[in-house]
Formats: C-alpha cells, sequence, structure tokens
C-alpha cells in the first residue's frame, strides 16, 4: 500500500455538508493529534494518523493529512523538527527521523538467478528507503485500522438507506466512465443513482455523468492515488441521498492502492479493458483478490488486438478463484444485459 507516497491532499467539489468543525488550535500545536465531528466520534485513532478538515466559506473541503511514524517505531537515532505556516492561522510542527545507519533498517531484496530484484517478500511486503520492514507494518496497521473504522460508519449508512455502493477500480483508459454513464441512462428511470467521482485534477468525469441528470460530487485527491473512507464519508453527506438505489463510487485510475481501502462499500468491482492484455490480474494481483467481479470491457476491440480472454479469466481465478466475470462492450451494449442482472440481484440481496 502507499503508506508514505504521498497520498491525502484531497478537494471535494461542491460541498455543502454541515458538520459542526469549529476548532481551535494554540499558537504551535505537535502531531499527533484528531478531530471528531457530530456524526461520529472515532475512538482510539492511532497517533501514526492525522486528519484535518479544513471547511472554507465557499463550500469546499480540504483534507489535510499527515502520515507519520508512531514514536515507539521510530529509529532511535538523532531527530529534527521544522513547522509552516497555513493561512488558516495555525502552525503544524512536523518531526522527521533520520537513520544515520541505513543498515539497521534498509530492506534487502529477494535477487532472483535472471538477476531480478524482488522488494515484495519481506514482511511489508513494499520497500521504503530508510524504513524499516516492522515500522512500515505498524504504519500501515494504524492507516488502514482508521479508515476501517471510518469505513464501517459508512456501511452502516449504505445499510441503512438500502443502497448498493459499488468501488469501481481499474487502470486510466479502461473505460469506467462510459460503462458508468451507460449504465446510469437505463438505470436512472427505475431507481435512484448517484455517484462519487474520483481523480487527481478535474471535474471532467462527474461534468460527464451530471450530463446523464444524475448527480455526481468529484473528489479531487491531489498528489493522492486512491479514494479514502474519509472523502466517501464527506462526499456522500454532500449528496445527501436517502433513497434506496444504487451508489456508484468511481475511484481513482490505479491497480494498486485502491486495493487496500475499504471506503464501506458492498464490492469492489475490477473493470479491465482487452487492450491491456491477459497478464494484469498476476502482475496486480491484489486488486483482483480484493473484487468480487471483473467486467472485461471493449470487447468489440477483440478483432484489433492480440489478447486472449480466457487466458485472462484463468489468471484472475488464480489469485481469486471466487471472482465472477463479465465480457461487455459499453460501446456496442453487447454483454450489458449480463452485468444489468449482476446489479440487480446484488441489489435484490440488500
Amino acid at each position: 500500500m502507499c503508506n508514505v507516497c504521498g497520498c491525502g491532499d484531497s478537494r471535494i467539489e461542491g460541498h455543502s455538508h454541515e458538520h459542526s468543525h469549529d476548532h481551535s488550535h494554540d499558537d504551535h500545536h505537535h502531531h499527533p493529534h484528531q478531530h471528531n465531528d457530530h456524526h461520529h466520534a472515532i475512538k482510539d485513532v492511532p497517533q501514526s494518523v492525522v486528519i484535518h478538515h479544513h471547511y472554507h466559506h465557499q463550500g469546499d473541503v480540504h483534507h489535510h493529512v499527515h502520515y507519520t511514524l508512531p514514536a515507539s517505531a521510530m529509529p532511535q537515532q538523532a531527530t529534527h523538527g521544522h513547522h509552516h505556516e497555513h493561512d488558516t492561522n495555525h502552525q503544524h510542527s512536523h518531526h522527521h527521523a533520520h537513520d544515520s545507519d541505513n543498515h539497521h533498517t534498509h530492506h534487502q531484496p529477494e535477487r532472483l538467478n535472471t538477476g531480478d530484484l524482488h522488494y515484495g517478500k519481506g514482511e511489508a511486503e513494499v520497500h521504503v528507503a530508510g524504513v524499516s520492514q516492522r515500522q512500515l507494518l505498524t504504519l500501515e496497521m494504524d492507516i488502514l485500522g482508521n479508515n476501517n473504522q471510518l469505513a464501517a460508519h459508512n456501511r452502516a449508512h449504505f445499510i441503512e438507506n438500502q443502497q448498493l455502493v459499488l468501488n469501481l477500480v481499474s487502470s486510466p483508459g479502461s473505460g469506467k466512465t462510459t460503462l458508468l454513464t451507460e449504465t446510469l441512462m437505463r438505470l436512472k428511470d427505475h431507481c435512484a443513482c448517484a455517484v462519487i467521482e474520483g481523480d487527481q485534477q478535474t471535474t471532467n468525469d462527474a461534468d460527464r455523468i451530471r450530463a446523464t441528470s444524475v448527480p455526481a460530487i468529484q473528489v479531487n485527491t491531489g498528489k493522492g492515488c486512491h479514494l479514502d473512507a474519509q472523502m466517501i464519508h464527506d462526499a456522500y453527506h454532500q449528496l445527501a441521498i436517502n433513497e434506496p438505489g444504487f451508489l456508484f463510487i468511481e475511484n481513482v485510475g490505479n491497480l494498486v492502492c485502491p486495493a487496500s481501502f475499504d471506503l464501506g462499500e458492498a464490492s469492489k468491482v475490477a473493470i479491465l479493458s482487452v487492450t491491456e492484455g491477459e497478464d494484469k490480474p498476476l502482475k496486480y494481483p491484489n486488486m483482483f483478490a480484493a473484487a468480487d467481479l471483473m467486467i472485461i470491457n471493449k470487447i468489440d476491440l477483440l478483432p484489433y488486438v492480440d489478447v486472449n480472454i480466457e487466458d485472462c479469466i484463468a489468471n484472475a481465478r488464480k489469485v481469486n478463484p471466487e471472482i465472477q466475470v463479465i465480457k461487455l462492450s459499453a460501446k456496442t451494449g453487447e454483454g450489458m444485459d449480463a452485468w444489468f442482472n449482476w446489479l440487480n440481484e446484488n441489489r435484490q440481496q440488500l
């Protein structure tokens, strides 16, 4: 997971959710600390995750997230602190640890006979320069623990409102938005639908959804490469939808990081274009292991690409024997009935 890659800065377009966030700060304060809203109080928030919610007068929300190692996991070396000013008239003090001896924290890769290097064989299954595997595990557990509490809170809302919530995940260019707009055009006259769109920048996809007359909120993540449960919480309350129906979450285009983050959804749906080849489930196994359904999209292009769909399905089932598969073309409509049957069957199970 991307525990130290810079994820976390996000802006939600058009937010007017009336949480009470009157928070006061001393002139100078040190991380870690936490904020709660009147909808829920998250207890025992790990000290390594700090989230500020800055609500601006024009209605935007800015999530300012800091991922820091807890004190117990910091290398016993010299540390230094620095602070910087924000326009919101408070300061943040950040403490970074610098290990003067990388020998103690450097994760050695597995070296294969071919000379290839595999950095995913350690306890944390990831490498970050200067940080030990045990520290990375501690950080990951703290981040995901906090996220999962918020996801459970979201899920309670969705269940109460009888909404089937699906997390659509894929690489950029798989055809997620086209599939989604075609889906909404058929569903919107029969039941309530809404969409939360995730991208690093622009409102392009939310604008495409709103052109179908379905309500949508764009979540821009900045440097972040995935949506998290806090972003979904804020966007969901901004949408203010209470009717039974469908909520589609179109995640940031990325086959890595979104696999680790529960948003409160009923299912992850992995969308794979035939142009991406049949080996993607093996290259990005965590995503396909986490998905309940794999949609193979753009099958109208099969005469023009060198891909074996049956090999793709077999590879997906190597990492997830239970994964369901639907082959379709959002452009021509071929296979779309199977997708709608899957949607209706899963909604009836709520």
